[in-house]
Formats: structure tokens, sequence, C-alpha cells
């Protein structure tokens, strides 16, 4: 065995893991860096960048075949599912050397193709390696949860993880989870020209506004994919030439299923136990700070047991560089992390939904509503179903809510509105391209002032004495 010694050991090298080891690297920290797999983790090689490529192919298919509204005729598009596939790979293939090994070598990391194994509470194992790190950061990750469900282990079925290895469309694809992942995946196939049937245990988008979830499960239905919600998966089997999936009393036929019930953190062979990190079945137990139950150990990102996305693995990562290298206080603030699903219509939100605000408010919250058919751009494009919702306390948004054509896109203004803590004043004095969907952001708040302003005796009768002295 080798003995190292190094100030940072980060074990994972997805985008949190990267994060924190270049960041720490190129301020003259020594780092070593573990990754037994790929580098960049799932979001580059399973997730947010195959899962976006695909969705663009299918954007595409999609308006070709419905482009007689735009005085273009419509035609069938010609799908070639192996070339999608070749498009998947080629965006992962050019954004790989962003997250290779030769580039943070270049920054002065120490890269260990090795998984990372606690051998005591500040000595961790890697391959032929030993090495004592003054401060851990663990950025494992999550896997594709697998249920278990009667008969899947005895099927072939598909998660985000070997989607992508798909050479023939599904005739008809069978999806299990009415989550982000699934409902993307589904809308996705069927504007490729598979049959689709999406079968959730619960309510599809459970997380989000229900208002808001029920404009995309619309247009999914609208667009033919078949969604069965409340329908708790009995059983699955395999036929001769089909995988059926037994589900709420009802029999599902397909080709191909693909398993998307969530994710689950990677903490298997870590040996947390000798490294004195707690666990619960969400992931690594940590403070507002990112501290471990040991106190030189972080978790970051899906590990550690909060939102599951890659910028939320960014963000811990400099909370975590500010903490481990400068002795900064740092505090995770939730109530400032976006999420956002990329279906057709996108959802998207920012601290509090409706229901929390009124729960936690009261009578206190003004909740500001702006349907997208009033923005000029989305007229144009044709895409003007959506509505933006922010919830506001003494002026302030505590939280937003967007369904509609870039969605993800307008949302980053209230996450910054939360994070500045910024007044609605300062988001109606803005000054917006017209004409563009970004518009709406500033029509809402001006939305917010308008009863204020033209309603109000007060002002009328102040303007109007303000008009008598005016020269």
């Amino acid at each position: 065995m080798q003995r190292r010694k190094t100030d940072l050991l980060v074990i994972g090298a997805g985008s949190g893991g990267l994060s924190v080891a270049a960041g720490a690297a190129q301020m003259g920290v020594r780092v070593i860096l573990l990754e037994p797999g790929e580098m960049g983790g799932d979001c580059l090689n399973h997730g947010c960048v195959p899962s976006k490529a695909l969705i663009a192919s299918a954007q595409r298919a999609f308006r070709m075949s419905h482009a007689s509204a735009f005085g273009v005729a419509s035609v069938e598009p010609q799908v070639d599912y192996a070339a999608v596939q070749d498009h998947v790979a080629e965006s992962i293939a050019r954004i790989a050397p962003m997250d290779s090994q030769e580039r943070f070598e270049g920054f002065g990391v120490e890269v260990i193709r090795e998984a990372g194994r606690f051998l005591s509470p500040t000595e961790v194992q890697a391959g032929a390696h030993v090495i004592t790190a003054r401060r851990i950061v663990i950025a494992t990750g999550s896997r594709p949860r697998i249920p278990p469900i009667p008969g899947l282990s005895d099927v072939p079925y598909l998660t985000n993880e070997t989607l992508w290895q798909l050479r023939e469309r599904p005739r008809h694809l069978l999806v299990i989870g009415g989550g982000p992942i699934g409902l993307e995946m589904a809308q996705a196939h069927r504007r490729l020209g598979c049959d689709v049937t999406v079968i959730e245990a619960g309510r599809a988008l459970s997380r989000e506004d229900p208002e808001m979830a029920a404009v995309v499960l619309e247009e999914l239905r609208t667009e033919g994919v078949a969604l069965h919600e409340e329908h708790a998966v009995e059983k699955v089997t395999q036929t001769a030439d089909s995988i059926e999936v037994t589900a709420g009393g009802l029999r599902h036929s397909g080709s191909h299923l693909l398993v998307a019930v969530g994710r689950a953190p990677v903490l298997d062979a870590l040996g947390l136990g000798k490294g004195k990190v707690d666990t619960t079945a969400a992931g690594i137990t940590v403070d507002e700070g990112l501290r471990t139950s040991n106190r030189r150990v972080y978790a970051i990102g899906d590990v550690a047991g909060g939102p599951q996305f890659t910028h939320v693995a960014g963000y811990h990562a400099g909370l975590v560089v500010r903490n481990a290298l400068f002795g900064l206080p740092v505090k995770v603030k939730p109530q400032i992390l976006p999420r956002a699903t990329y279906t057709s219509p996108e959802i998207a939100q920012v601290g509090l939904t409706e229901a929390e605000a009124r729960h936690q408010y009261g009578d206190k919250v003004e909740i500001v509503r702006l349907p997208y058919q009033h923005n000029d751009r989305a007229i144009a494009q044709r895409q003007s179903a959506g509505l933006l919702k922010v919830m506001v306390v003494k002026g302030r948004p505590v939280g937003a809510s967007i369904v509609g054509q870039q969605a993800g896109e307008l949302i980053g203004l209230w996450a910054l509105a939360l994070s500045a803590r910024l007044k609605m004043s300062d988001i109606a004095g803005m000054v917006v391209p017209y004409p563009t969907i970004g518009e709406l952001n500033k029509r809402l708040a001006g939305t917010y002032f308008s009863p204020r302003l033209f309603e109000n005796e007060t002002v009328k009768k102040v303007t109007r004495a303000v008009q008598r002295w005016l020269p």
C-alpha cells in the first residue's frame, strides 16, 4: 500500500466533486480526486446532457408534424432512432473534455481512477493507495432507484443509465414513474413516433403546484401519451414478444420498459461506519453547512439527501470551498434553489408554492398571476399556453411557479430575487427587450402594482392635485 497525504480528498467526479476539486486546486490546495467510473458523473453521461439532446431531437420531429399552423406544410418526420442516439453521443462527446481527467490534472488535481473506502475517520483507501486528508468531500451522487416490484428482476428493463444504449426505436415504451425523468422521456419518445404509456402510483409531477402540473399533463395526453395516475404497479411479466405491467387492475403491454421512480444515493462500499459518517435512507446526514457527523468530512450533491439536481451540487461545492479552504461560515438556503422539468411546456419552481406560502404566511401572502396569453412573443410563436404565479409577502417574492415556454429560463430571475432579497419594485423597474418571453416577468411585477396605482382613490386624488400645481 502507498500512503499519501493531502489537504483535500474528493470522492466522486460528478459536477459537485469536479467543482470542489477545480476550485481548491486553483487556489493552491493539494487535491486528490477519486473516480472509478466516467468523469463527469451522471449528469454528463446518463442524465442532463443526453436527456436534453434526445428532447431536442424530439422537438424537431414535433415541429415538422405541426408546421401547418405557421403556413408551412406539415410532414410526417422520418425518425432514424440510431441517428438520434448518435446525436446524443455527440453531445456528450463535445462536453466531455470539460470534465476530463486531463483538464483537471492541468488544474493541479491528482486524479486516481479508483473507488474510495474509509478505513478510519481520516483515512480512505483507493486501490493501492491509503490517503490521509485534512478535509474530505463525499460527492458520489445517486443512481436509479429500483423498486421491489414482483417480476421486475426477471425482465429486461431500462433506466436513465441504459436508455442511451438503444439503437432501435421502441415500438411501445412503458414508463413506470410520473416524475420529471419519466415524463420527459415519455413525451420525447412519443414525439419520436413511439406509443407510450406512463404508470404512476400517485399523482404525476406530485412535487409541483397542481395547477401548473395540470397544464403539462394535459399537453402530454393531447399528444397521445397514455397516462395512468394512482395506479400502483402490482407485477411485471414477460411474454414471447412483449413486457406486461399490471397496475391498478389493468394490464399494459409494451416492447420496452423504462423504470423512472426516483434516485437513491450511492453509499455502498464507502465504509461510512469506519469513517464515523452517519446516514439515513435519504443519504448522508449533514448540517446546514454540509458537514457530516465527522467534522472533517463534507457531503454534497445527491448523496447529501437534498434536492437531486446538478446545479444544487454546484451550489454545494461553492459553499464547501468557502468553508473548507477559508473557514468562512456557510449555510445552505433551500428556498433559493430552483428546479425545472423540461417537458413541453416546461415547468419550473423556486421558493414556496402557493399552498406552501398560504400555509406559512396565511393572509399575509398575495398571489400574483399572469397567463402567457398576454405575451406577444408567445402568441406569435403559438406557445401561449402557460402561467406565471408569484407568491409575495410585504412586497418581496417568496416563491414563483411557472409553466410554459422557457419556464426554465424565466425562473432564473425569481431565483435571483429570492437570493438577493429583491423587491417586486426591483423587478418592475427593469427594462426588457420587446418582444421576448422574458417580458412576462416584468409584466407580472407590474400586475402586482396595478391595483395599488390604478384602483387607489388616494393615488388618484394626489395625482390630480399635483397636476393643478404643475406649470
